[in-house]
Parts: structure tokens; C-alpha cells; sequence
């Protein structure tokens, strides 16, 4: 049995993220939640930058995304070596600049460990890299799913308006469907860019039943996700998304593009798979899902069988899960063994 040790004995892991919580994405979401699951024996703080503030205290670097926080990388495997030090890959790393930035392949070869947060991730990765990696599933507390009318079509897409997350798709679905008073399209997400944010206000003209709700506190976004009869996701390209395992996580099935990060996160057999960028197969995708929503309570039709898919996937993204394997990263960084109790 491991014991709850004192905040002066706790051990010293710094988690480097270029998202804090004023940026409430998807790296500061991370970060917090680790340091939530390291505590109490292990004392994690958060930074932007190392070295900055205890610098004399760290034990150990667990650094989200290998291009932005590649300086502070090179820094700490500089002063401690690679030993103590992981580095998390997101999609911009696996998907881009691992293959396009010289910083980013330097943090890869400076890494002690790599963690990837989907069971995909791997392949990505250059060979030499390969035997370094380790999947770590992130998770989203359960939710029940809200009561839904079969009247209308509720689709809901979660993600800021910025090229990675390929709102254009979106749009063009939904024009594709303006005539379609059954079927009821919402997009929450922060104008990234003003160019997209201006494209959806011109959607929102074309399509009266798509509504750009801007920016939402997460509260209202999980609400959202649970009433909702699917979530559509477009992204060009993900580590791991999180809105998708909250969706999971809320009995909500998910429409997708076929990219390495959602075939990572709902398996290669999922049947809501679109090809990215395709807005006429995500059209049809949202119609057979209308279609089927009279069937869905008899276990018949596409949102019956996506709902089972995403339920037999669904404890994969468990916080348990993803508990332990963090205290296993921190225990294996540290060579501490384990430090929590069985």
C-alpha cells in the first residue's frame, strides 16, 4: 500500500503548457486535469515557460506539445537530461510540424518518454521514436444523456473557428440542408479567425436553422452536448479530441471526418465516418441520421448503431483510466515505483 505523503514530501513535476486557464482549451484542460490526478503525492504546478518560478524544486518535465514548448525542452534535457523527461504530442505536432518544423523532430529526440493520446498516435511517429511512445486515453466525466424529441434533428459541432477545425465543412453542410426545417445545426466555438467568423455569420443568412453561438462557458457546452441528438466533428486534424470523448462520455454519437486522430479515438469500424472535407457526405450522414431517429429506441438504424459504437468505446475515456496511467507516467519519470495506494 503507497501512503498520502505531506506537501513538503510530495514530489516536484512541472507540466509545461502553452495554455493556462485563461485560454480554456484544450492544453489547459490537460494540464489541469493531470495535475488534479498527480495529487496528493505528487506535486505538479503549472508553467507556460522553464525555466520560471521553482525551478530548483522540479524533479521531472511532463512538456504538452513538442513545437511550442520546444525551448523549454531543450532547456530542461540541457540541465537534467532526457531520464525525467516526457513530452505529450497534440495533433498539430503528429499531423504537421513533427514532418515540417526542426524543432519540433528536436524535442522528439530529446524526449525521454512520448505520450500520444490516441491509440493511433504511433504510427505517426518516426520509427526510431516508436519504442518511446505511450498511449494515454484522455477522459471526460460521464454524463446521462438528456431527454430528446424525435421531431427534430438536434447537431451540434464544438470547435473554435480556425483552419484545424475545418468549419467550412460545416457551412457547406449546412446549406446543403437549408431547406431542412427538421433539422437544427448549432456551432459553438470562438472566432479564431475573422474570416471564418464572417463565413458563418453569412451561413447563419443562408441557412436559418444553423445558429454560430460564438464562445460558451465548458458548463454550458457539456449541456449542450448532452441534449444533442449528435455531434458533428470536421477537423482536418486531432491528437484527441476532447469534445469527442464528451460526447462519448454523454451518450451522444459522433459524425466525423476520417482523419488519424478520430479513427484513434471511435476505432476503424465506426460508422460515422465522413471523408474530410466533404460537405455533401456529412450532409448525407445528417439525413440518414434523421431518418433514423423514429428507430433509434428499438436498437434499429444509424443512431441506434452509433450510439452501441460509442458506448463499447466509451471506457477507454473513463477518468480512472486516464488516472492511472498519468501516476504511472510520474512513477516511471521519477523511478519511484508506485506511489499511490493499490
Amino acid at each position: 500500500m503507497g501512503r498520502t505523503l505531506s506537501r513538503d514530501d510530495a514530489r516536484k513535476v512541472v507540466i509545461i503548457t502553452p495554455a493556462l486557464r485563461e485560454d480554456n482549451n484544450g492544453n489547459w484542460q490537460t494540464a489541469q486535469r493531470w495535475r488534479h490526478f498527480l495529487a496528493p503525492n505528487v506535486r505538479a504546478r503549472l508553467a507556460r515557460a522553464w525555466p520560471e518560478g521553482e525551478v530548483g524544486r522540479d524533479e521531472a518535465m511532463i512538456a504538452l506539445h513538442a513545437r511550442r514548448s520546444a525551448a523549454s525542452i531543450a532547456a530542461w534535457q540541457a540541465r537534467h537530461g532526457s531520464g525525467r523527461l516526457a513530452v505529450v504530442l497534440t495533433g498539430t505536432d503528429l499531423y504537421r510540424d513533427i514532418h515540417e518544423d526542426a524543432a519540433a523532430r528536436h524535442s522528439l529526440a530529446l524526449a525521454g518518454a512520448l505520450v500520444v493520446l490516441q491509440e493511433r498516435g504511433p504510427l505517426a511517429l518516426p520509427v526510431e521514436c516508436r519504442a518511446k511512445a505511450r498511449v494515454i486515453f484522455q477522459s471526460a466525466t460521464a454524463r446521462r444523456a438528456l431527454p430528446k424529441s424525435d421531431r427534430r434533428l438536434r447537431a451540434l459541432m464544438v470547435g473554435h473557428l480556425r483552419a484545424e477545425k475545418s468549419p467550412e465543412t460545416l457551412f457547406a453542410a449546412a446549406r446543403l440542408l437549408a431547406d431542412r426545417s427538421d433539422i437544427l445545426i448549432d456551432h459553438i466555438g470562438a472566432a479564431l479567425d475573422p474570416a471564418l467568423a464572417q463565413a458563418a455569420r453569412a451561413t447563419m443568412a443562408a441557412a436559418p436553422h444553423y445558429r454560430w453561438l460564438g464562445s460558451q462557458p465548458h458548463e454550458t457546452t457539456r449541456r449542450r452536448i448532452q441534449r444533442a441528438d449528435v455531434l458533428i466533428h470536421t477537423s482536418r486534424m486531432e491528437g484527441g479530441a476532447h469534445v469527442v470523448m464528451e460526447a462519448v462520455a454523454s451518450g451522444t454519437p459522433v459524425l466525423a471526418s476520417r482523419i488519424e486522430g478520430n479513427l484513434g479515438m471511435l476505432g476503424d469500424r465506426y460508422a460515422g465516418y465522413f471523408p474530410w472535407g466533404d460537405a455533401g457526405a456529412l450532409a448525407e450522414l445528417v439525413l440518414r441520421c434523421r431518418e433514423s431517429q423514429a428507430w433509434r429506441h428499438a436498437g434499429a438504424g444509424l443512431l441506434a448503431e452509433l450510439t452501441a459504437q460509442c458506448q463499447q468505446r466509451a471506457p477507454l475515456f473513463e477518468p480512472v483510466a486516464e488516472r492511472d496511467a498519468v501516476r504511472r507516467l510520474a512513477d516511471d519519470l521519477l523511478g519511484t515505483g508506485p506511489a499511490y495506494p493499490a
